[in-house]
């Protein structure tokens, strides 16, 4: 079981990540798009993708001017929370939509999930501070 594995899993009280709906997201999410039947997270704010896992998800908050929220999740201090409409904001509509879609849920119901979840995973994977090389990410 890889790290990216492990840190979803362990967040969704299961053995895998792929097995939760927003589980699934999150792995296509940090692990750079490309699992999960092979659909990347196109069509970021800025057109940014997620092929770049946590740098591409740092990038997509800087530049919907919330980067001060995703790089505390990086460090070792304590996680700034994130909101539902902020995660609108740095995902744009569409690309709502579409993750909800793939994760069988009203978009409402799956930002508030998402605000939940993601800043435990993206602490998770950034051991000591330090974003993984995107090569060294497994799942």
């Amino acid at each position: 079981m890889g790290l990216l594995d492990s840190v979803i899993g362990g967040l969704m009280g299961g053995s895998g990540g792929g097995a939760s709906p927003i589980g699934g997201i999150l792995m296509n999410m940090l692990g750079g798009g490309n699992q999960a039947g092979g659909q990347g997270m196109g069509g970021m704010a800025g057109g940014q993708g997620m092929a770049g896992g946590i740098g591409g998800l740092l990038s997509s908050f800087q530049q919907a001017g919330l980067g001060h929220i995703a790089e505390s999740w990086i460090g070792n201090g304590a996680n700034q929370s994130v909101s539902p409409g902020q995660l609108q904001s740095v995902f744009g509509q569409d690309q709502v939509q579409s993750m909800a879609s793939q994760a069988g849920m009203q978009p409402s119901d799956f930002l508030s999930q998402l605000s939940q979840h993601l800043p435990n995973a993206v602490h998770g994977m950034t051991p000591n501070g330090q974003i993984p090389d995107e090569g060294t990410v497994s799942v």
